[in-house]
């Protein structure tokens, strides 16, 4: 099982550097080395092992959510890069993916005589410090474009995380002015192509991951101490919940290594459904386990609490009722599966 150690072990740091703020730094050291240690050249999905990706994402996700935000960020920028028909990243670069469109301010291409430049602000960039290069969407003359860029002559915005959850991900704001851009790809072929769901999709194994190490807190109790019928029930239901969103996650995998191309144009529906099962599972697991042990683990084991908090936070990539009404909207005109 990896764990909160394993990413301080990775990093080179120590648990009393940890205590002094170094945690964002820590992960970022991790994230580098997962990188250049070949960690994250996992498997595009569709190419037959997307359970094996997906399983890695898993793995970095109950190591530490930060992590493998950034982690997912990077091997998502690499499989888009791939099914785009761009050039292969250059070795040890460090890849994000930005394509939040909030509302609020906007990053904004131009075509000049020497190619793109762009101009704004993008929210939501994970890895802004961290990472080397960055796939960003952005409005064009003739649409939404996404471009490669180098992030080293960007500005990330200081203090436009204040959040505690997801900190040592590295989220800012980050300002653009006149920089060099890259078309990868046609005007909305980022959201057009089939691997826009696959990602989506892939995201769960992630949140599946974080609730995976939620859980192990009350697996532990409950195997070094009589915790009681109550907890016990917790530890069951915990199970269940988890044992259905695993079998989900393979189902869904499997069906993509079937369909890569999503011929059966199952992909969105695919993404919804597994993405609302697992954002669930997580949420009861939270709940499940801090009813079953109470205030102890949240206020006296670090990396526990810390765990609760970025999974609070990571879950909300899932739009809650919005994205249950548009699968909703998705079964009633096709019929559903069951």
């Amino acid at each position: 099982m990896t764990n909160h150690g394993q990413v301080l072990a990775t990093a080179g740091s120590s648990g009393r550097d940890e205590c002094a703020g170094s945690w964002p730094d820590a992960i970022a050291a991790a994230f580098t080395h997962a990188v250049r240690s070949g960690r994250l050249a996992l498997p595009l999905p569709g190419c037959g092992r997307t359970r094996e990706r997906w399983a890695a994402l898993a793995d970095l996700g109950e190591e530490d959510l930060s992590l493998a935000r950034l982690a997912e960020g990077h091997t998502d920028a690499l499989a888009i890069l791939a099914e785009l028909g761009a050039s292969p990243p250059q070795a040890g670069s460090r890849w994000g993916v930005w394509a939040a469109q909030p509302p609020g301010p906007s990053l904004i291409a131009t075509r000049t005589g020497h190619g793109w430049r762009l101009d704004g602000t993008k929210q939501y960039c994970s890895g802004s410090h961290s990472c080397t290069h960055a796939l960003v969407t952005a409005a064009a003359p003739d649409g939404s474009r996404l471009f490669a860029v180098s992030t080293r002559d960007l500005a990330p915005v200081a203090g436009s995380w204040p959040a505690t959850g997801m900190a040592a991900s590295d989220t800012l704001d980050v300002e653009f002015t006149n920089i060099s851009a890259q078309p990868v790809g046609e005007p909305g072929s980022y959201t057009d192509r089939p691997g826009f769901t696959h990602g989506g999709a892939g995201v769960a194994a992630c949140w599946y991951g974080g609730a995976r190490g939620v859980a192990r807190m009350l697996l532990a109790a409950a195997a070094e101490r009589d915790v009681g019928p109550h907890a016990r029930a917790h530890l069951g239901a915990v199970d269940i919940a988890l044992h259905t969103a695993r079998a989900a996650l393979d189902a869904a995998a499997d069906e993509i290594d079937a369909d890569a191309s999503d011929h059966q144009n199952g992909g969105r529906l695919r993404a919804l459904r597994v993405r609302a099962l697992v954002e669930a599972t997580a949420t009861e697991v939270m709940q499940r386990v801090g009813r079953a042990l109470g205030a102890g683990p949240l206020s006296h084991d670090e990396a526990h609490s810390r765990r609760v908090a970025d999974l609070t936070v990571y879950l909300r990539q899932h739009h809650a009722e919005r994205d249950l009404a548009e699968l909703g909207a998705l079964v009633a005109g096709r019929g559903p599966a069951w």
